[in-house]
């Protein structure tokens, strides 16, 4: 059986799209909770917004890399 190689452009753009992908669904929570003054901004309520949501990306993007198999 061949071993495959990955390439290690194909991962960085895939990581990169993650951290986009991260970033966008982090804003789209965070701006509607920012408006009605929900919490502050810069509060620790913010950066659980975040952390969550990168949690989230993070585990998505494991799951999809398995089934793409890059």
């Amino acid at each position: 059986m061949e071993e495959k190689k990955s390439n290690p452009l194909k991962i960085f753009l895939y990581i990169s799209a993650w951290v986009i992908i991260w970033g966008t669904l982090g804003s789209f929570v965070d701006y509607p909770l920012y408006k009605n003054k929900i919490y502050l901004e810069g509060s620790i309520y913010q950066y659980l917004t975040f952390i969550i949501t990168g949690i989230i990306s993070i585990l998505s993007a494991r799951f999809f890399y398995k089934k793409i198999k890059l």
